[in-house]
């Protein structure tokens, strides 16, 4: 069952469909800086911008406004109830005029002025059905409270297209990932998957078997990171998704250290009294951020056990 739609236009969409649409999804978070940064007179591009339910009035009127102050045309859907991660961007695509849709978090911000003339630019030279562009941390403050998911990140997801290309399906993320329209209409994100975690990479698994996925170096800021007592929280709600992905796709997944790590740890006496140690060593504040960020990848590694 899907909630009420409630749409704002800016007005300034034109009778042809822009070549490129930007999706933006967010749930309690404030994509403002991030539509205020993508604004540039004379591109073909359109902006639609989606609020997944988080019934916050105020939050609400500041979007409207952000998007009422672009030159591009621009669309604000407000639901009037959270559908989740993959339920939503599918909303977005269905309510975005363009071809191609690039879909960016809402705590993303592009590391170059020319970052969507970069994108303009491959669809004119290639039109692919698929093309991932890249993370960084290059905006991003350095906290205290954050360091253990800076360690992860920079390990694991800010890798340049060199890297990215060797696992193709691998390094695919909803937060700067280009989408050919017909092939998302029909191969849309699985909105079985619940809460956070693995539904752009199952979705990357599943059309990396029928077409190629671009990787290029076009990156955006992720400026959201997480203290470790929050990443803990969402793998534990991603430990349900990646035993869907390994159902699905297990061919793919099996040949991930990831993978590796979970059936090895599967095979060890006594999780439930050694897996909550692993977890409070990844949040115990006064030890290097190394040793944190190792334990816990192996907590993750830990859950996923369950799923192999």
């Amino acid at each position: 069952m899907t909630g009420e739609a409630i749409l704002f236009d800016n007005g300034a969409a034109t009778p042809c469909p822009p070549k490129l649409s930007v999706l933006i999804p967010f749930y309690r978070d404030d994509p403002t800086r991030l539509i205020a940064s993508l604004d540039r007179k004379g591109a073909d591009v359109e902006i639609v911008v989606l609020d997944d339910g988080s019934r916050d009035d105020g939050l609400a009127a500041r979007i409207t406004g952000a998007v009422g102050a672009l030159s591009l045309p621009a669309r604000f859907v407000r639901l009037t109830r959270n559908e989740g991660r993959a339920a939503g961007r599918n909303r977005l695509a269905d309510a975005a005029r363009a071809e191609h849709l690039l879909f960016l978090d809402a705590d993303m911000l592009p590391d170059a002025d020319d970052f969507l003339d970069h994108w303009l630019a491959l669809i004119d030279r290639e039109a692919p059905a698929a093309a991932f562009g890249g993370i960084s941390l290059t905006q991003t403050p350095r906290t205290r409270e954050t360091a253990v998911h800076r360690a992860m990140a920079l390990r694991s997801d800010c890798l340049p297209a060199s890297v990215r290309r060797l696992a193709p399906e691998k390094y695919v993320f909803t937060s700067n990932l280009l989408v050919r329209r017909d092939l998302f209409v029909a191969e849309p994100f699985d909105a079985g998957f619940k809460g956070w975690g693995w539904e752009d990479v199952e979705w990357s698994m599943r059309i990396s078997r029928r077409h190629p996925i671009v990787h290029i170096d076009n990156p955006a800021t992720h400026l959201g990171l997480d203290p470790a007592a929050k990443m803990a929280a969402k793998f534990e709600q991603s430990a349900a998704n990646f035993a869907r992905v390994v159902a699905a796709h297990g061919d793919i997944v099996r040949a991930y250290p990831s993978y590796r790590v979970a059936r090895a740890l599967k095979r060890v006496p006594l999780r439930t009294f050694w897996r909550p140690l692993l977890k409070a060593a990844a949040l115990a504040s006064p030890a290097p951020v190394a040793t944190r960020a190792f334990a816990l990848r192996l907590y993750r590694a830990a859950l996923y056990a369950e799923a192999v």
